[in-house]
C-alpha cells in the first residue's frame, strides 16, 4: 500500500526533525525542505500528499509559498497545512484566504499533529463536493428538491440558511471566513463589520438540532463543517 506523502517545509531544524520522526513512525514518508525555494524543487520531482507549510520562512515566506502552490494546476491540488506562531491569528486568517486548507498552532503535541493530518488526508480532496445530496451521519442536504431532513425528519430553511448550509458542507473539513461565506453565499463583499453570517449560523444551528454538532467555530475566523471521525 502506497504510504501518505508529507513535505514538511520548516526552518527550524528541531521542529522540522520532530516533526518528520513522529510522522514517519506513524506510517507517513517524509521530505524536508528549509526554505520555500527548496520546496518547490522537491515538489517538482517528488508527488506530496500534503504539505506543512510555516509561515515564518527565510526569503519566500509560507504565505507566498502557498499562493504559488495554489495558483498552479500542477500543485494547487495538494492540501497546505500552514504552521502559525501561538496568538498569530491574522497569520491564519490570510493563510485561509490564500487558499491553505488548515492550520495548526505552536507548539502543538505529536497527536495533535497526526490526528489533524490524518482527518486531512482522510478527505482526500481540496475542490468542493458537488454531489446533488450531501449527507453526514443525521444530516441529509438534497440540493435539487432543496430538502434538509435530520433523522429523516424535513427542517425548514429560509433560501439563505439552505445555501450556507450546502456551501459548508460542499467544502467538509476547510475552514470558511466570514468574509469569503459573505462573498459565496451572499455575493457581497464585508468593508464593514457584521454579525450576518454568524446570526444566520446561530439560526440554522437551532433549526438542525442534534446536526448541529457538525457546525465547528473556529474562534476569531470562521467555521468549517466537521464529520463524525472529526469530532471522536
Amino acid at each position: 500500500m502506497h504510504k501518505k506523502r508529507i513535505l514538511i517545509t520548516e526552518d527550524d531544524k528541531h521542529i522540522s526533525k520532530l516533526v518528520k520522526y513522529n510522522l514517519e513512525n506513524a506510517g507517513y514518508e517524509c521530505m524536508s525542505a528549509p526554505s520555500g525555494e527548496e520546496a518547490f524543487k522537491i515538489l517538482e520531482r517528488w508527488s506530496a500528499d500534503l504539505i506543512l507549510l510555516d509561515v515564518m520562512l527565510p526569503g519566500i515566506d509560507g504565505f507566498e509559498v502557498c499562493r504559488h502552490i495554489k495558483d498552479q494546476d500542477k500543485f494547487k491540488h495538494i492540501p497546505v497545512v500552514m504552521l502559525t506562531a501561538k496568538g498569530e491569528e491574522v497569520d491564519r486568517v490570510v493563510g485561509l484566504e490564500l487558499g491553505a486548507d488548515d492550520y495548526i498552532v505552536k507548539p502543538f503535541s505529536p497527536r495533535e499533529l497526526i490526528l489533524r493530518v490524518k482527518a486531512i488526508l482522510r478527505r482526500g480532496k481540496t475542490e468542493e463536493n458537488n454531489k446533488d445530496i450531501l449527507a453526514m451521519g443525521i444530516l441529509t442536504v438534497d440540493i435539487p428538491q432543496h430538502k434538509v431532513l435530520v433523522s429523516d425528519k424535513d427542517v425548514e430553511l429560509t433560501p439563505m440558511e439552505f445555501k450556507l448550509l450546502a456551501t459548508l458542507m460542499q467544502r467538509q473539513g476547510r475552514v470558511q471566513t466570514r468574509d469569503s461565506l459573505l462573498s459565496d453565499v451572499w455575493g457581497i463583499e464585508a468593508d464593514v463589520y457584521t454579525r450576518t453570517v454568524d446570526t444566520h449560523i446561530k439560526r440554522i444551528r437551532q433549526k438542525i438540532g442534534k446536526a448541529a454538532k457538525f457546525i465547528d467555530t473556529v474562534p476569531g475566523i470562521g467555521y468549517r463543517f466537521v464529520s463524525e471521525d472529526d469530532e471522536n
